[in-house]
């Protein structure tokens, strides 16, 4: 019989090993993935022009990247269930990578369109792969604050993105190229390369980790099918009722309402910071700044909601804080200050995740988790779609941008309300140590 002070300090032992070998690697996939995905919002500071693009065509063909995403997400990861993540994650990655990379070849509207579907299908299911992946390894009470050490990669990426992909616009003429050609390239290839390494680098299961001692497998395995044996005998998903569960389409209006908010900021904000009179070079720096708030906001709330082990109320405050930083935002259009209320929007769409995204885990296992997780990630996600449509249409229609971020407080709103219900009334699992202990209702 092993004590406890053994058992923690193999516990210990093994949770740093994997966090050591598994987070970063993952978060330089993210940050990679987040990359290629927004440097389109720093390309239309000149490309928008030299293609002809209104800021209504821009917002359509920029999102048209979510068409091909969410009507595959949860197919490819039904399929990443099957074949193994690590062979899946690296396809991903090499198609994504040489397709981003080939956006430098358009030449207007129609061809921009059907890259960016092109890149979405190839994108899709890398996330929710990732954080399927990430469950395989993590036992409940730790997926708060490793997912969010990961989706530091998102915020962190805009901060890293945004001064890279303006220094590549300054690259504008050389070998006969814009700069935002040169920025596609450069930012399109390196993730076709590292994609190679996935296949030299991840680990399936805990099963099959030789840098991890006999002992430490057999806890990490103990612990994560105890949990999944426990959830199991409340109830066994399959696929098909776990896309149709009553618990995890709640969820997903949250996601949806964050989505659509965030993705719109994102991809209008150098825009909107262009139009107070800033230049390309401090739209670019100035973009970082929210994210760096993010950043704090994803690592802090998925420790504070691992220790709480009720994640809701960190959702109600977080979502509340993306609602109110979006109304600032739209009153503040005009002024610098709108970087504040900016700031304050991000810690809320990025706070909001770390402790949104364990909570499918607490009800679904195997396939039905996959599915649940990338059906969540779809829907989420289309949702973003809109929001650069919105912004996009009401600018075009009024001459700013304030309406439009009015739409995407109201859509920030929708989730905050939803949280506060899930807080109120969904029913708890409630999380000790490694244990998961599901509550019967």
């Amino acid at each position: 019989m092993v004590d406890a002070s053994t058992a923690s300090a193999v516990e210990q032992a093994t949770l740093r090993k994997v966090y050591l070998r598994l987070v970063p690697f993952c978060f330089l996939l993210y940050i990679l993935c987040y990359v290629d995905r927004i440097n389109v919002s720093f390309a239309a500071l000149t490309m928008n022009r030299d293609l002809g693009l209104s800021a209504y065509v821009y917002g359509l063909a920029a999102g048209a990247f979510f068409w091909g995403y969410c009507l595959l997400e949860v197919p490819s990861n039904i399929i990443l269930q099957k074949v193994g993540a690590r062979l899946w994650i690296a396809r991903i990655m090499i198609s994504w990578g040489l397709l981003s990379a080939a956006t430098a070849l358009v030449t207007g509207p129609t061809s921009f369109f059907i890259i960016r579907v092109l890149i979405g299908v190839a994108e899709a299911g890398l996330f929710p792969g990732l954080l399927l992946y990430f469950h395989r390894w993590f036992p409940q009470a730790h997926r708060g604050r490793v997912t969010g050490w990961f989706l530091t990669g998102l915020p962190l990426a805009t901060a890293i993105g945004a001064p890279i992909s303006t220094a590549f616009l300054r690259m504008e003429g050389i070998g006969g190229l814009h700069g935002w050609q040169w920025m596609f390239i450069g930012e399109g290839l390196p993730t076709a390369l590292i994609g190679v390494t996935v296949l030299f680098f991840l680990t399936e299961r805990p099963s099959e980790a030789k840098w991890l001692t006999e002992a430490q497998r057999t806890w990490l395995d103990h612990a994560l099918r105890g949990e999944t044996q426990a959830i199991e005998q409340v109830r066994s998903h399959s696929i098909l009722s776990a896309m149709t569960n009553p618990r995890l389409l709640i969820l997903t209006v949250i996601f949806a309402g964050i989505g659509m908010a965030g993705v719109g900021t994102v991809l209008f904000l150098p825009q909107i910071l262009k139009a107070i009179g800033v230049s390309n070079t401090q739209a670019g720096l100035l973009t970082a700044v929210p994210y760096l708030f993010g950043t704090i906001a994803i690592v802090g709330c998925g420790h504070l909601s691992d220790k709480l082990a009720d994640r809701y109320w960190t959702l109600v405050v977080t979502c509340g804080c993306a609602t109110i930083g979006m109304l600032l935002a739209a009153m503040l259009h005009d002024s610098l200050w709108v970087l504040a209320a900016f700031s304050l929007a991000t810690i809320g769409f990025y706070g909001m995740k770390s402790p949104f995204w364990p909570l499918p885990s607490t009800f679904l296992t195997g396939s039905a988790l996959a599915a649940g997780l990338a059906l969540i990630n779809s829907l989420g996600n289309f949702a973003g779609y809109l929001g650069p449509i919105a912004v996009g249409w009401t600018k075009e229609s009024t001459g700013t941008f304030q309406a439009g971020l009015y739409v995407l407080a109201a859509a920030a709103f929708v989730s905050t309300l939803t949280a506060l219900g899930c807080a109120l009334w969904m029913p708890r699992s409630a999380m000790s140590g490694a244990r998961l202990v599901p509550v019967r209702r």
